[in-house]
């Protein structure tokens, strides 16, 4: 599970409200608090996190808002940093944006690590799809065979699996009917190594 940083804010409030009130926040404290006009947005924010297993809810019944048991006991989390979108195809400029995901510490290690979202489907036969998520950490250093973010010409980032060949970098697609793409060392900067895949279904 991973949580935008809104997502994470909404659930922190309805954590704290609780713990000081003993009752859950109803739609429209938690519209106030965070200045949502809409009351239909603090509902999306709360199917969201209902859809990814953050809280409980009852339809029929007012403050039924519950925190799940993975929310409250147990692992730290960790914002993390989601700097746009990384081709698993053809090489594509990868984007900042201003934004963060929060995820389960273990999935980072307490390593520097930042998330891409991933464009094209070059390499789904490590079984990473258009519109997945990779954790990435930050290495400038690459050990054969491992899955990397590469920046082509200064300009380009594509997501493809490493090997060195003499003066020359093989940038190798997992797909039988996709070409590896060699280049001279010179031209390829690693920014990071893959260590995890998220999926939003």
């Amino acid at each position: 599970m991973y949580l935008t940083k809104r997502q994470r804010e909404i659930l922190d409030f309805i954590d704290r409200f609780i713990a000081g009130n003993g009752y859950a926040p109803s739609i429209e404290e938690i519209g106030r608090h965070f200045a949502l006009s809409s009351p239909a947005t603090v509902h999306k924010h709360l199917a969201n996190l209902q859809r990814k297993g953050a809280i409980r809810r009852t339809w029929n019944r007012s403050r039924s808002i519950e925190l799940t048991g993975r929310e409250r006991g147990g692992r730290g989390s960790v914002e993390v940093p989601l700097l746009g979108t990384i081709a698993a195809g053809v090489p594509l400029e990868a984007i900042e944006v201003p934004e963060t995901i929060t995820l389960p510490d273990d999935l980072t290690g307490g390593r520097d690590a930042y998330v891409l979202r991933v464009r094209g489907d070059s390499m789904i036969g490590e079984q990473i799809r258009d519109g997945d998520y990779v954790i990435v950490e930050r290495r400038e250093e690459a050990r054969e065979g491992e899955m990397v973010v590469a920046l082509v010409d200064g300009e380009e980032a594509t997501l493809k699996k490493y090997h060195r060949r003499g003066r020359s970098i093989v940038l190798t697609p997992a797909r039988d009917d996709m070409r590896p793409i060699v280049l001279d060392a010179g031209r390829v900067k690693v920014q990071g190594v893959v260590i995890a895949v998220l999926r939003k279904y």
